[in-house]
């Protein structure tokens, strides 16, 4: 379904290589104020759909489809414009990338899609890592980005956690314990179908034979 926050998302995923594009021509201002527009759709698309009641699993993955292209994508553009100020932040950023990657492999493996959950502990990193990077692209000092490394941190093993318990993929999962929870209904579940099953079994005309 085609409705406004989905196309935002969209949007977001098309702007990837236009943030690209003017990093590798060091356009430094015009880089900035699409990646603001960028960030904008980010927090508007979910918000909007929460909103008007507009939550699609077409949404989550375009979303999170747009977030993993923008956040691998973003790095690359610091070293293109401001490698100096990124370079002593490497080794703890290249940390908190791999743990970010690690969550989206274990979620491919289990699930083979992109996992799709928005925790509210990524919402919380989802804001602070916005300021974080508007800071740094508009000239400011490179710890900003190193601050966020423990959030980062703890939103992949959040994550990893989560894909570990949910029995099937699943969008929109906001902490472990909902994936506990949902692990335990989907065992009750089972149990009652198993039961049901073997009710019938036992009632039929072949079992009484």
């Amino acid at each position: 379904m085609w409705n406004l926050p989905n196309l935002l998302s969209l949007l977001r995923l098309l702007t990837v290589p236009v943030l690209l594009g003017l990093a590798w021509t060091g356009m430094g201002v015009p880089f900035f104020w699409v990646l603001v527009s960028s960030l904008g759709t980010d927090a508007l698309d979910g918000y909007l759909a929460r909103r008007w009641g507009q939550l699609t699993e077409l949404g989550a993955r375009l979303d999170s489809w747009a977030d993993l292209t923008t956040w691998l994508a973003l790095p690359v553009c610091g070293w293109w414009l401001r490698p100096a100020a990124l370079m002593p932040e490497l080794p703890v950023l290249l940390t908190g990338l791999l743990g970010y990657l690690l969550s989206v492999a274990v979620g491919w493996w289990k699930f083979g899609r992109l996992i799709a959950y928005h925790t509210w502990g990524a919402k919380v990193l989802s804001v602070a890592a916005g300021m974080a990077v508007l800071i740094f692209f508009a000239g400011g000092p490179g710890w900003v980005l190193r601050a966020l490394m423990p959030l980062v941190l703890l939103s992949a093993l959040e994550e990893i956690a989560i894909t570990l318990l949910l029995p099937r993929w699943q969008t929109n999962v906001p902490t472990v314990w909902h994936a506990w929870m949902a692990r335990q209904q989907c065992g009750a579940t089972s149990g009652t179908v198993a039961s049901s099953s073997g009710a019938t079994e036992t009632n039929s005309p072949m079992s009484r034979s």
